[in-house]
């Protein structure tokens, strides 16, 4: 396992950053738990903005700026999602549909940034076909458990689940095409360095598509200090504003960030699209 990297909270060292991570793990591995047994994990009382995330939930909601096709009330195609197992249905947790955003060609290779129960590694990896290849990498044990069960169950051979931090991905230089997330980047109280490792392992010209909150406003202070409000993507969210310089801070141009639904009180779920301009 990569050993977690220097964490920064609101401008300062936080020596109890190790605090968080396993809050963060604590969190999610119970969900995990949950979707293990075929159970959605949507609607979990210890949520917030997860709550509202995920397949059949307003998260997944439409706006005039998508098409009701690639990210409609269920955010998945159905006959997509018949096609996998019950458990990675039930562990989707994200606010959208990266995997359609990224518009994946045949023969490409993709990772997922916190790639949870597997879904968009699963759907990638059918998408690219046996040319390509799909990675995950998630920080929770349970979750990459449960991956690799559905990873089986789907009986996907093109793909792999790496534990790790997105902080730090194990993967070399210009190894994949495109990176995708979904509802993740903001639980990160490090994007630079998560910004910069995408950056890295995309060849040049590679893709980044994104599913994530942002906020109207940088959190409160107090937020930025509760480990539920960083399991619930509150206190993470950054503004629109912050998004952008950090993505073009790390090399990406042609970025697009897109409004597509709120999310809560001065929440709201976008669409972000960028592209590695330098090698």
């Amino acid at each position: 396992m990569i050993e977690p990297i220097a964490l920064v909270r609101n401008g300062g060292p936080m020596n109890e950053n190790q605090t968080l991570m396993d809050a963060l793990r604590a969190h999610y591995g119970a969900a995990a738990r949950t979707a293990a047994t075929g159970t959605s994990v949507v609607g979990d009382s210890r949520s917030t903005v997860a709550d509202r995330c995920g397949p059949g939930n307003d998260c997944c909601g439409t706006s005039a700026n998508v098409a009701v096709g690639e990210f409609g009330a269920a955010c998945y195609n159905t006959a997509e999602l018949a096609e996998l197992p019950a458990e990675a249905v039930a562990g989707s947790i994200g606010c959208a549909n990266p995997v359609a955003l990224a518009a994946l060609r045949p023969g490409e290779d993709v990772l997922d940034l916190g790639s949870g129960g597997g879904i968009d590694v699963l759907l990638s990896a059918r998408r690219v076909g046996p040319q390509g290849r799909a990675y995950g990498l998630d920080m929770t044990p349970e979750m990459l458990d449960l991956a690799r069960a559905n990873q089986a169950k789907a009986g996907v051979t093109n793909a792999e689940f790496l534990e790790g931090r997105i902080e730090s991905v194990p993967l070399p230089d210009h190894s994949v095409d495109v990176v995708v997330s979904n509802c993740v980047i903001n639980l990160s109280v490090d994007k630079d360095a998560v910004f910069a490792e995408s950056h890295r392992v995309l060849r040049p010209g590679g893709r980044l598509a994104i599913a994530d909150v942002v906020a109207d406003h940088p959190p409160d202070p107090r937020q930025e200090w509760s480990d539920v409000e960083w399991a619930t993507c509150i206190a993470g969210a950054v503004t629109r504003e912050r998004y952008r310089d950090q993505l073009e801070g790390a090399g990406f141009g042609d970025v697009e960030i897109v409004d597509s639904h709120a999310v809560g009180d001065g929440l709201t779920s976008v669409f972000v699209r960028a592209r590695k301009l330098t090698a």
